[in-house]
């Protein structure tokens, strides 16, 4: 493997501590950084139009705990997969857990699945027929069982639930269903667990979604209690949508439990996080990290994209590169120029001190915590070094999908 110990990573570190950077404390916090990938990612998956087969994809949750194994090995940050049930279902969990276990890995969240049995075409948790409600509260209760057996301590829920229609159902009563249930399923939690509640404006339903944003998706938390958080998927606000503040207020409330890091350009899109918007990932993580100083508060962070013509395990690498930047990158701010730029009302100061941040190369010194943390300098050019990807191309041969039909 490569050193970094050379002149990029050199110059960035003496350019920083002239700057006042104290380059030690930055780089424990980067190694401190811990990412989730998602089994979803690394399978087949594909859009409302197609699916495009990749060689190589896993065909069983065992592949998907490997490859996500390799990107951890790459990367050094990535010590947790979550798992999709039904999509991860297995007859032995504790087998999978112990798979993980001896590939260095943990399960991290666990998914439930409510948006494609064909019952629930008018909802699960809000739908009006309590058999409905009961099977998918059921399904519920069963991830709350699978999460004890993989050792896992998060629930994390998204639900298609809305409607298509004005006038197809009332919005108040779906609400009180929805909370009805997950009440049952919250009382069923170890004290140990926390449930994770995420939005979404829009998509499949097109009227109205009933966790439509992050204030439902609070209201509905403060309902069930303390260890019901909110999740922030990035793709999951109208394009105006300020998420960067949205964050800030989560934060002050003590409500944000986690993210699902992605990126789009119009809605839904799944793309590799930072691809779009970086600076928008970058003052998102400013508030997080101005947040870390002062607060104790367990965030988790989380991808959750779907690689549908990259190569899956390289758009993962990326992924996970483009969140240490944007880390390093908000670490560097100068807080307390901030501050003072803040307090003299002066509007560019500020504003220049966050850009002198953003606009500091810091692959150097993630490169170099990398190193530190036994992966490579250079996680995409040692994956294709590896060999790994034609390997399991060969073993495996066109997989299998992570759950689209």
């Amino acid at each position: 493997m490569k050193s970094t110990e050379g002149p990029a990573y050199e110059g960035l570190s003496g350019t920083l501590a002239a700057r006042g950077v104290d380059v030690d404390r930055v780089e424990g916090r980067l190694r401190s950084q811990r990412l989730e990938t998602p089994s979803w990612g690394y399978g087949d998956t594909g859009t409302r139009f197609a699916v495009f087969p990749q060689r190589g994809v896993p065909r069983d949750p065992f592949e998907k705990v490997a490859d996500a194994a390799r990107v951890h090995g790459l990367t050094g940050v990535c010590p947790t997969v979550a798992v999709h049930i039904p999509w991860d279902r297995v007859d032995d969990y504790g087998e999978l857990r112990g798979h993980a276990e001896s590939l260095g890995l943990r399960i991290g969240a666990v998914n439930p699945n409510l948006f494609q049995e064909p019952g629930y075409r008018l909802g699960s948790v809000c739908h009006l027929d309590p058999d409905v409600r009961r099977e998918a509260t059921d399904h519920l209760l069963e991830c709350v069982r699978v999460a004890g057996e993989v050792g896992s301590d998060v629930l994390s829920l998204w639900f298609a639930d809305g409607t298509n229609y004005a006038g197809q159902d009332s919005f108040i009563e779906r609400r009180h269903r929805m909370v009805d249930c997950l009440g049952e399923v919250y009382s069923a939690m170890p004290e140990s667990m926390r449930m994770l509640l995420e939005y979404k404006p829009y998509e499949p339903a097109f009227y109205h979604t009933d966790l439509a944003d992050w204030g439902a998706a609070l209201t509905v938390c403060q309902k069930l209690g303390d260890r019901a958080e909110v999740l922030v998927d990035l793709g999951h606000h109208a394009k105006e949508v300020n998420i960067e503040y949205v964050v800030a207020l989560l934060l002050d409330e003590g409500r944000l439990g986690g993210f699902h890091f992605n990126n789009r350009k119009y809605g839904d899109d799944d793309l590799i996080v930072g691809s779009v918007n970086p600076f928008e990932l970058f003052l998102i993580y400013v508030e997080l990290v101005g947040a870390e100083e002062h607060s104790e508060t367990r965030i988790d962070y989380m991808i959750d994209q779907t690689h549908n013509i990259e190569p899956k395990m390289e758009a993962m690498i990326l992924s996970v590169m483009n969140l240490q930047e944007a880390y390093a990158k908000a670490l560097l701010v100068d807080r307390r120029a901030l501050d003072e730029a803040r307090r003299a009302g002066d509007v560019l100061g500020a504003h220049r001190t966050l850009l002198d941040a953003y606009a500091t190369d810091v692959r150097p010194l993630c490169a170099k915590v990398r190193e530190d943390l036994g992966a490579a300098a250079d996680p995409i050019a040692a994956f294709k070094e590896s060999g790994y990807a034609e390997k399991v191309a060969a073993e495996r041969g066109e997989g299998a999908g992570a759950g689209w039909s």
